[in-house]
């Protein structure tokens, strides 16, 4: 059995996931994305066609404005160099979003912490 009941899309959401996170490392220059953006995920459709990068933003508001808009504006660079490297027929269009769970995350051990700090009474 190929894929053990792992889909061909899932495969594929699995490399680009690992190589984008090389290349965000290692090759995108633009200061507004290096070393702030990490790769949580990617789906790609069942056509493979496109592919939803969820991407986590070190910083605040404006750190992650400044990053999603540097990835937009590498997404070309990105998708061509991924064409270079993979040995897929199609590489899929990258479409790239703010994954904020970590954000909510933080919010949650904050609260939490604020909660058992507090007494719960007074």
């Amino acid at each position: 059995m190929a894929g053990h009941g792992y889909s061909r899309a899932q495969r594929v959401g699995d490399l680009l996931r690992r190589e984008l996170a090389l290349m965000l490392l290692k090759e995108v220059k633009d200061p507004r994305v290096q070393g702030v953006v990490t790769v949580m995920e990617v789906s790609v459709s069942r056509d493979l066609r496109s592919a939803k990068v969820m991407v986590s933003v070190a910083g605040g508001e404006e750190a992650k404005a400044g990053a999603m808009a540097g990835l937009a504006r590498a997404a070309g660079f990105l998708r061509r160099s991924l064409g270079r490297r993979l040995t897929i027929k199609r590489v899929p269009e990258l479409r790239f979003e703010l994954d904020r769970s970590l954000d909510y995350q933080e919010e949650m051990e904050r609260l939490l912490r604020s909660v058992s700090q507090g007494g719960g009474g007074e």
